[in-house]
């Protein structure tokens, strides 16, 4: 997946892990190999907001608070990087909670 989806400094890559019990996101730049702005169901602000860390609700969360840091950090293009998961379930409630807090991808 890595090898077609590549972060650039104008449209990093948002590149998504979702284990068992939480789900992660970050916005990494592949030229510098470094990550701009990180969320996930492990944050404290994002555990106020929600009830366990592995379902499609704290997914929405996660992808709200990754897109308006995004957006603090003035990026507000970015690639989508599944991460070989599954356009479904979780993935996709982050997908569309990014997008529709002002992410472009």
């Amino acid at each position: 997946m890595r090898t077609r989806v590549e972060g650039t400094p104008e449209r990093p890559r948002l590149c998504v892990f979702r284990s068992l019990n939480n789900i992660y996101a970050q916005l990494v730049d592949d030229r510098l190999g470094r990550t701009l702005v990180s969320a996930s169901s492990l944050d404290k602000e994002t555990r106020k907001q929600t009830k366990g860390g592995g379902n499609i609700a704290a997914a929405k969360v996660v992808g709200k608070v990754i897109a308006e840091r995004a957006i603090a950090a003035g990026v507000s293009q970015v690639v989508f990087d599944r991460g070989g998961y599954k356009y479904h379930g979780r993935v996709k409630a982050l997908a569309d909670a990014a997008r529709e807090a002002g992410l472009k991808f």
